[in-house]
């Protein structure tokens, strides 16, 4: 993977992590009941998550390449005009509202690892996600699994640290997102929208 091109990757990687999504949410609120440390977990098994989905969208990628010379592409333009799609869901959506944390029971570490891995397994639109996000990277010269893993180490840590970030934070994130979400919310999908428009032309 070129160098400019896993950098544009990883602009556009810290844009999705900081944009709202369930996982977020989770880590905010388990940061929120927990302690950040044991808000670790439920991390973890985000992000494993998101490993094994971008991994089946790779791989249905790779087979689709196979069959296709000019399949890269087209799945970069249908792609292009899902995240103007996913911009625009998202400028148009409410502001968070998150309820005052309450006193939480302690829960072992690996029911908040399966609290974050089925969070992230368990929303299809990841996967239509990565397959529209992904292909705007790949070099279909290079070598697609090497690719692959540079893209899903970055995504993994990039993520991850936001996540945690987010749980450390989580007592002074809550009302400001309460307060300012909806600017958030627009801003967030006005970047979607012009990554959108701008990977499919990009060389």
């Amino acid at each position: 993977m070129a160098l400019h091109s896993w950098l544009l990757y990883l602009a556009a990687v810290i844009g999705l992590s900081l944009t709202p999504g369930p996982n977020g949410l989770l880590a905010l609120t388990h940061g929120a009941l927990y302690g950040h440390r044991k808000t670790l977990w439920t991390v973890a098994g985000g992000v494993i998550g998101f490993a094994v989905l971008m991994a089946l969208s790779m791989f249905g990628i790779g087979a689709l390449l196979q069959a296709s010379a000019n399949a890269l592409n087209i799945l970069k333009w249908i792609g292009g005009g899902y995240l103007i799609w996913l911009g625009i869901q998202l400028w148009r959506a409410p502001p968070l509202h998150l309820s005052a944390p309450v006193l939480a029971v302690a829960k072992p570490g690996r029911a908040l690892f399966r609290q974050g891995l089925l969070s992230a397994l368990s929303n299809p639109k990841v996967i239509l996600f990565f397959g529209a996000f992904l292909p705007q990277f790949l070099d279909p010269q290079g070598d697609l699994w090497l690719q692959f893993a540079v893209m899903a180490l970055t995504f993994a840590v990039v993520e991850g640290l936001v996540e945690y970030l987010l749980a450390r934070a989580a007592h002074r994130i809550r009302p400001w997102l309460e307060r300012s979400g909806k600017g958030f919310n627009r801003c967030c999908g006005g970047l979607f929208a012009l990554m959108g428009a701008a990977l499919p032309m990009a060389r």
